[in-house]
């Protein structure tokens, strides 16, 4: 086992068993590598390893946001995995658009109609109505707002992989978008799109969301792709 593995099955244990919680900070990285029996270098590894993950963050100085904490931030390690497979072409783009039909679909079938999540769905979609809003913070917005409208499944998983997929292909997306004339019609079906699963939601009709998100999808992909 690498010296490293060690903080990382010792951080994983005491999670596991309560011992460690979100907000709680790990002792210096001297105290822990003397407590594991690893060298410095070891612990500082492990400890680094773990905030690639998003397990941990760490504050240099003093005061209340020094040291190391233990936070939780799935979507971070699932975005960097997601963008260098994405790269090396190992996922594509096809790929990427089925992993969305499947979730986007059960998160709209299964979105609560009475989460707060929808009012930031709802700010979003208005400020995605702003005049002169260019392709590239249109789309930040329309991301978000996919990822608020899986966050209304009240199931933190699904709202991990969904902010983990629209950040990993924020850039695709961006590439695929058209510009000048042809962008302002297609921002302005979009929105169309956007409220109309929006209203279904909101109305408990789960079936109807689904397949509206699902078309939404396949839409935008197709006629990218045309």
């Amino acid at each position: 086992m690498r010296a490293h593995q060690v903080v990382v099955d010792w951080v994983e244990e005491e999670l596991s068993s309560g011992r460690l919680s979100v907000g709680d900070r790990l002792p210096p990285e001297r105290a822990l590598a003397e407590e594991l029996g690893v060298s410095r270098a070891a612990a500082r590894e492990g400890l680094r390893v773990l905030e690639m993950l998003g397990i941990l963050r760490s504050g240099v100085g003093s005061g209340p946001t020094a040291g190391t904490v233990v936070v939780a931030e799935p979507s971070l390690a699932l975005s960097a995995a997601l963008r260098l497979h994405l790269a090396s072409a190992h996922f594509t783009s096809a790929h990427v658009m089925q992993a969305r039909l499947v979730l986007e679909g059960w998160a709209a079938g299964n979105a609560e109609s009475d989460s707060l999540s929808l009012v930031q769905a709802h700010a979003l979609l208005d400020e995605m109505d702003q005049q002169g809003l260019g392709p590239a913070d249109f789309l930040e917005r329309d991301a978000a707002f996919h990822v608020a409208l899986s966050q209304a499944t009240g199931n933190p998983l699904v709202g991990a992989m969904m902010a983990s997929i629209r950040e990993s292909i924020r850039n695709y997306t961006l590439g695929l978008a058209d510009s000048g004339g042809a962008w302002t019609e297609t921002a302005r079906r979009l929105q169309e799109e956007h409220r109309a699963i929006l209203v279904a939601i909101e109305a408990g009709e789960s079936a109807t969301a689904s397949r509206l998100v699902t078309e939404h999808i396949e839409r935008y992909y197709r006629a990218r792709a045309d």
